[in-house]
Order: structure tokens, then C-alpha cells, then sequence
């Protein structure tokens, strides 16, 4: 794979060649949606593995939003350029210990674009699952690009996902297109772990009033409504978005996090 000029150089034929990947244990994928922009999906995807990690458990992020990739911004990981050894890509550590495999690993510039069509697009999240050297997990954490198409199309298609959490914020606009991600999965006969409202309310600072900057909280009822599990809401947290652009969101905790944490986890441990 090359991108501006970077290339990442693995074995190409022979006995090396059949040892990449070959170290990987990765014992449940779990996949973050959302069916369009806007409403966090990436900064759920960070605290989500970050909590995880804080619960012990060993933990991977594959940065799928290919041609806008955030995660390592979030993390605070400049571009630095990817190395390899003949078991696979090897992944850039987070202060935490999680591994992380993106795009903007490759580029000179964390602003340079990615300008791909959809077949490089889907060739490189494949090649992120099945060439980099992951070894043992026990969460690897995908998050997806919004909306339907090639990227999330290839990861239900050609990853073993135990389950999807499918993001929205409390607009009715957003639960209209929660619906065609559900229905995505659905065809794809992939299961959904459940449904976070994200930004469900903004605390106010000065006089700890909750505000419905968004409107009323609808995540449980469209839940319902749709026979998917209702996670739970994250708030609005201006400390966090602080982390978030210093790239130190493994510094931030956040009880709902937490507590979502252990659904998703009692689900996938069974």
C-alpha cells in the first residue's frame, strides 16, 4: 500500500509471506456506526476503547474512516509513518497500550487528504485487518466511516464483527438515517450490540443546568421501536471536546461510558 510517496514494505512470496498475521488472537471485533457525520461517532469509538482498556482488557483500534481519520488526533499520535517485520504492519501504541492502525500513520502531513475511490478505500481497511501484526487482543475496536457505503460494506463483508454499536444524537434527522444502518446490518445478518445517544444533553458549566441543545432524548423509545438494545446516553462534556483536540482523550472518564461498557461487554463474553 502507498499513499504520498510512503510505502509500507511487507514479504511478498515465500516462507516470510505466510507468517503475516500469523501472531493475531483477537477474540471479539466490535464495530462503531453511525449513518451520517456529525453526531461523534469517532470520539465515542476513542472513549470506548479507552474505557476498555481502564476495565483491563487488551485493546486495538482499526481507524476505517479512511479519508478522514481522527482517531490519532484524538490520541494525541503525530504522523510518523508505519513500519513492518514478517508478522505484519506493526501497530502505533497509545499512552494506554492500545494499538492503533490509520491512514494518517502514513502521511507526511496529519492534514494531507486521502484522495481514493472505493476500491483502495476497501483494499486498505482489508489489509489493515489481515497484515498487521494486532497478536493478542481482546477488544479490536473499528471505527467505521458514516453512512452505507464501500468501507462499511467491506468491514460486515470481510470481518469477523461480533457486533455493531450504532451511534445517534437526539435529532430526528439522525434517527431517520440510524434506521438505514440498522437495516444495513440486517442484511449483512450482523448483530447489533445496540444504540448510544450521544450528545443527549449539554451541562452547563456555570449553573449545572441539563439542556436539550438537540431535543428531548428519543434514544430509548427509537430503540425500541426498532428491537435493538438501547446502550445509553453520553452528554455533551465541553472537558472532554478539551481532551479530545489536546489528543489526551485516555485522560478523560465518564461513568456512562462505563456503564455501557459492561453491556457491551456482558454481550460479548457470553
Amino acid at each position: 500500500m502507498a499513499n504520498n510517496g510512503m510505502e509500507i514494505k511487507l514479504p511478498e512470496s515465500g516462507e516470510e509471506q505466510t507468517l503475516v498475521g500469523s501472531l493475531n488472537d483477537i477474540k471479539h471485533v466490535v464495530a462503531v456506526m453511525s449513518g451520517k457525520g456529525g453526531v461523534g461517532k469517532s470520539t465515542v469509538t476513542a472513549l470506548l476503547a479507552s474505557t476498555l482498556v481502564k476495565s483491563g482488557f487488551k485493546v486495538g483500534i482499526l481507524d476505517a474512516d479512511i479519508t478522514g481519520p481522527s482517531q490519532p488526533r484524538a490520541f494525541g499520535i503525530k504522523s510518523q509513518g508505519l513500519t513492518g517485520s514478517m508478522f505484519g504492519i506493526t501497530p502505533i501504541l497509545t499512552r494506554s497500550g492500545i494499538k492503533m492502525i490509520s491512514t494518517n500513520f502514513m502521511l507526511k502531513e496529519e492534514d494531507d487528504p486521502v484522495i481514493w475511490r472505493g476500491p483502495l478505500l476497501a483494499g486498505a481497511v482489508k489489509q489493515f485487518w489481515e497484515e498487521t501484526d494486532w497478536q493478542d487482543l481482546d477488544y479490536l475496536v473499528v471505527d467505521l466511516p458514516p453512512g452505507t457505503g464501500d468501507v462499511p460494506l467491506t468491514v460486515l463483508q470481510s470481518l469477523p464483527v461480533d457486533g455493531l454499536v450504532i451511534v445517534s444524537s437526539p435529532q430526528d434527522l439522525a434517527y431517520m438515517v440510524v434506521k438505514k444502518a440498522v437495516k444495513m446490518a440486517t442484511q449483512m445478518k450482523t448483530p447489533i450490540l445496540g444504540l448510544i445517544e450521544n450528545m443527549s444533553e449539554f451541562i452547563c458549566t456555570q449553573c449545572g443546568e441539563a439542556l436539550k441543545i438537540f431535543g428531548e432524548s428519543q434514544g430509548e423509545s427509537v430503540s425500541q421501536k426498532m428491537g435493538i438494545d438501547f446502550l445509553g446516553s453520553l452528554p455533551w462534556d465541553t472537558r472532554l471536546n478539551k481532551l479530545v483536540d489536546e489528543g489526551k482523550v485516555e485522560e478523560y472518564y465518564s461513568a456512562a461510558m462505563a456503564a455501557i461498557v459492561e453491556k457491551i461487554t456482558a454481550k460479548t463474553e457470553q
